[in-house]
């Protein structure tokens, strides 16, 4: 089976969508390095800790309890964090203004761990580190948080480099679902060869028609799965 047309797949999620404005206003705008490189450490560290909380729990309940997370970690700043001894990391750990979960807490000291040692190592901002990596390879910088960071493998590295603003698809299951279907992947999801893989589709359907990783990913599950939002176009 020859794989789909690029024109097959967006007609199809625009017609989900309720036309091709309204879809192209979800899909957004493309992610700007440069705006990723201008973030600064506790923004960083702040997100990669709300995805890992995030990740199997109700992410409601993690949105409403954020700003007293935000208090209790000293707003994320990252020599603060990692001043804290353990034993005010496990009183931490058991405030009740916080999801309790100690696993999850001790996450939080070890990625502003990987940040600092990243940005002595490398020389220069961790913002800067992450807007330098060229999006082509977006896999591998997932492969890197997931290696040097905590709890930031399968799709909760992809997320927290989208919610900073970086390029990048993400496997969801409508994602996975449509790359199966188009024999594009066939193995494990998150396997080196499966990884490669959707990396090198992406990378194809982005030089063919302009749009990012991020769009493209979005795209593919509007085109398919359950997610119809009918706007109406203008």
């Amino acid at each position: 089976m020859a794989q789909e047309k690029f024109t097959e797949l967006y007609q199809r999620a625009a017609k989900r969508k309720g036309g091709k404005q309204a879809l192209e206003l979800l899909l957004g705008d493309a992610a700007d390095d440069q705006q990723v490189a201008q973030l600064t450490d506790d923004r960083i560290l702040a997100v990669f800790s709300k995805q890992i909380f995030k990740s199997g729990f109700v992410w409601r309940v993690v949105e409403n309890k954020w700003p007293d997370f935000e208090q209790v970690f000293f707003n994320f700043d990252i020599e603060k964090v990692l001043m804290m001894p353990e034993e005010m990391l496990e009183k931490k750990a058991s405030d009740p203004r916080i999801i309790r979960n100690f696993n999850k807490v001790k996450t939080i000291k070890a990625n502003a761990q990987m940040m600092f040692d990243q940005q002595i190592d490398g020389k220069t901002s961790f913002a800067q580190f992450i807007a330098n990596w060229p999006s082509d390879d977006i896999v591998g910088l997932w492969a890197w948080l997931k290696k040097h960071g905590q709890r930031l493998g399968g799709n909760t590295g992809p997320y927290s480099l989208r919610m900073l603003g970086k390029d990048t698809f993400i496997l969801s299951s409508d994602v996975e679902a449509y790359l199966r279907a188009q024999k594009i992947i066939d193995g494990g999801l998150h396997t080196k060869a499966s990884l490669k893989a959707a990396q090198n589709y992406f990378n194809q359907l982005k030089q063919e028609t302009g749009y990012s990783l991020a769009q493209l990913s979005q795209l593919i599950a509007f085109a398919g799965g359950d997610n119809y939002v009918q706007l109406e176009e203008a």
